[in-house]
């Protein structure tokens, strides 16, 4: 452990950094929310073969909101909002669009919209990793999962607006 780790280790009462990691945590996990309201009305059903069965949407995305969280909560770690802002308002941005994302592709069944959103979630989510990297590699590699997964969806995303234009 570095100078700067110890530190900052030091000053932070370790209940305080659980909560955070909860909290970090949690506020990942809100983005889906966003589906709650969302039926697909046997449109997914409907989508090309190789798409992944509705039943994997569940335990991928539990996994990758808690990554995402693990990873916002590691940068916060290394001095906060106040000297990480700019990585972690990043990680809000892309946060957002991937909310967006279910709305626009289930709810609204709109695949050329959600491609066009997609590809920004994409970008968000690589400079996010870019910014943790300057924080702490970790942090961008628990992203890695989501990125992969991400940049699946696209192109199945692609595929569908492609096929119904």
């Amino acid at each position: 452990m570095n100078a700067v780790d110890a530190a900052l280790n030091s000053t932070r009462p370790r209940g305080r950094e659980i909560l955070a990691l909860a909290g970090w945590v949690a506020f990942s996990l809100t983005a889906a929310a966003s589906g709650i309201f969302v039926s697909t009305g046997g449109w997914y059903e409907e989508l090309p073969e190789w798409n992944p069965p509705a039943w994997l949407f569940g335990p991928v995305w539990t996994t990758l909101y808690i990554m995402m969280g693990v990873a916002a909560w590691l940068v916060w770690k290394r001095g906060g909002w106040r000297e990480r802002g700019g990585a972690l308002a990043l990680f809000v941005a892309q946060w957002l669009l991937n909310a967006l994302r279910t709305p626009l592709f289930f709810g609204l069944r709109r695949p050329g919209l959600a491609f066009a959103e997609i590809l920004l979630l994409w970008v968000a989510i690589a400079a996010t990793m870019i910014a943790f990297w300057r924080v702490t590699k970790p942090a961008a590699f628990l992203l890695v999962p989501y990125l992969a997964w991400v940049t699946f969806a696209a192109v199945l995303n692609f595929t569908i607006w492609n096929l119904n234009r």
